[in-house]
């Protein structure tokens, strides 16, 4: 349902470390060297061998495909990409959450719609609400408090609530082969950004950790703030008002607000990604461009051009006429979440 999709943009609005070194020759082997696999949990076959076969180019100063260090930019969406978004945007849970937790505190809210339909686990009635009402969701879950405040809130949140499915913390739902992929590239040179619809401020809360990406490098949905200086205090206070949507056409645009440069490398899982890969694809060097496609109903799920979260329709339509690369979750990944290597 768009509306579900919308609701999620204008919400977000508001150590696994593969080891790329070449391996010390054994005393038989002379000439050749041996080195370890980078990509463990992908299974070998075309898509783990464009992935390698462009890194090679890129990084081989012989090749006409040589991009010097300074270009090697990727970017990943993260909703979808880099962590599971079902079976809803897991900040927009993380918002639902937050107003049942602030209730005590809105009396009103028990006889006040969108809230009300919050409290008693109504979503129809939520949805009945228009964007209206969904962005009075948005904006009495992401703001009002300090930025230092809402970090802590997030944080709090990641450190307590647990996925209805998998009864995992939200943030160990990161994808194993792309936190593979992540060190891969920057095993290569490659600086890595996370560019998602997903909230700038509650991405940085985490996500550094999870991916060892550094926050200047996340780029995200953002909701208006304002500097507060008071009693020799300096802060910087959240207001309930948009400011920047990286979404769709956004995406291209925070790119170059923010990096200033068109990635070589740009990975995502929905029309709300393409965008991003046009304008990747747009650069005149060698450029790589990988969608991941939800085909594992058993180990994660499996959706694409019908979802209400996730869609990917004109995406994979683009990607099969251009010959992007398209990861098949089922047969190209060997594991999903980093918990489930202690099982394998």
């Amino acid at each position: 349902m768009k509306t579900i999709r919308t609701f999620f943009i204008l919400l977000l609005i508001s150590g696994f470390f593969i080891n790329c070194k070449q391996a010390a020759p054994s005393e038989t082997t002379t000439a050749t060297e041996v080195k370890e696999d980078p990509l463990p949990s992908w299974n070998e076959g075309a898509t783990k061998n464009a992935i390698m076969a462009f890194v090679n180019k890129v990084t081989d100063p012989s090749s006409i495909d040589f991009v010097e260090i300074k270009d090697r930019i990727a970017t990943f969406d993260n909703d979808g990409n880099l962590w599971s978004e079902q079976p809803i945007y897991f900040q927009l849970e993380f918002a639902l959450d937050r107003i049942k937790e602030t209730a005590d505190q809105h009396p009103e809210w028990s006889s006040k719609q969108p809230f009300k339909g919050v409290l008693e686990d109504d979503m129809d009635e939520v949805l009945k609400t228009g964007m209206h009402g969904l962005m009075e969701l948005v904006m009495a879950s992401h703001s009002g408090m300090t930025a230092e405040e809402f970090d802590a809130i997030v944080t709090n949140w990641l450190s307590t609530a647990k996925h209805p499915r998998f009864n995992q913390p939200y943030n160990e739902l990161i994808y194993q082969p792309m936190l593979e992929l992540l060190d891969y590239l920057r095993a290569n040179d490659f600086q890595t950004f996370i560019v998602s619809g997903g909230g700038i401020e509650f991405m940085r809360a985490w996500a550094t950790e999870a991916y060892n990406i550094p926050s200047n490098q996340i780029v995200g949905s953002s909701i208006k703030t304002k500097f507060e200086y008071n009693d020799g205090k300096a802060v910087i206070r959240r207001l309930p008002e948009i400011d920047f949507v990286d979404d769709n056409v956004g995406k291209p645009v925070g790119i170059h607000k923010h990096i200033g440069k068109k990635p070589i490398f740009a990975s995502g899982n929905s029309d709300g990604d393409l965008q991003m890969l046009q304008y990747t694809d747009s650069n005149e060097k060698l450029s790589f461009q990988l969608y991941l496609h939800h085909t594992d109903a058993d180990r994660e799920w499996a959706y694409d051009r019908d979802s209400h979260i996730g869609k990917l329709d004109k995406g994979l339509d683009e990607a099969n006429e251009k010959g992007w690369t398209v990861i098949n979750m089922k047969n190209d990944w060997k594991v999903i979440y980093p918990f489930q290597l202690i099982k394998n």
